[in-house]
């Protein structure tokens, strides 16, 4: 038999084996990135992420060949779940208060997530954030159409009320989500005609 074909038919056999074992580790990298960016938000390491997942640094980096690879994965995951979590209350929220409802749910979660958050505070500059931002200013203009946003509030009006919120609690290292709520709160009527 020929040792080249020897060689190639292993390689066949093994392909399937290394294909999934990389699907495992790539599921393993992430999901420890999720725990570590909402425990250390942006200060988090690849080798925090690599540690919790067991896998040497190599094998994250070939999946997210840089950091900030890595953070825009987990804030899209982050906004994903956000939506699906928020979706319920806002179906049964009147059009009137789903703004009202949004950023009260926002703040909640916020206080869970210190990625997310810090993304947030940080504004559309870290580019991480721009949907949510995008929504949330969609959300305060049809509020303020119903005439439960004062009229001349703009979107730099909700940024900096906002984002300013939770660039505070972050730097008290505030984590209680009822006191983020009460913070989500003050940020509506803050906005409030």
């Amino acid at each position: 038999m020929d040792p080249a074909h020897t060689t190639s038919q292993q390689a066949r056999q093994e392909s399937p084996r290394k294909r999934a074992d990389a699907r495992r580790n790539h599921e393993r990298v992430f999901a420890a990135a999720l725990e570590v960016f909402e425990e250390f938000g942006l200060q988090a390491t690849v080798p925090q992420v690599a540690e919790r997942a067991e896998v040497g640094k190599a094998t994250v980096y070939r999946s997210y060949p840089a950091k900030e690879d890595l953070v825009a994965a987990v804030v899209r995951h982050r906004l994903a779940e956000l939506d699906r979590v928020t979706a319920p209350a806002l179906e049964r929220a009147g059009a009137a208060s789903t703004f009202d409802t949004y950023v009260i749910l926002l703040f909640e979660n916020l206080a869970r997530d210190r990625l997310l958050s810090e993304t947030l505070a940080e504004g559309p500059s870290t580019g991480y954030t721009g949907p949510l931002l995008d929504r949330l200013t969609a959300l305060m203009n049809e509020a303020k159409a119903a005439g439960r946003v004062r009229p001349d509030a703009s979107p730099l009006d909700l940024r900096v009320v906002l984002c300013g919120m939770c660039l505070q609690l972050i730097k008290l290292e505030e984590r209680d989500p009822a006191l983020w709520r009460r913070y989500g709160e003050l940020t509506l009527q803050a906005l409030r005609p």
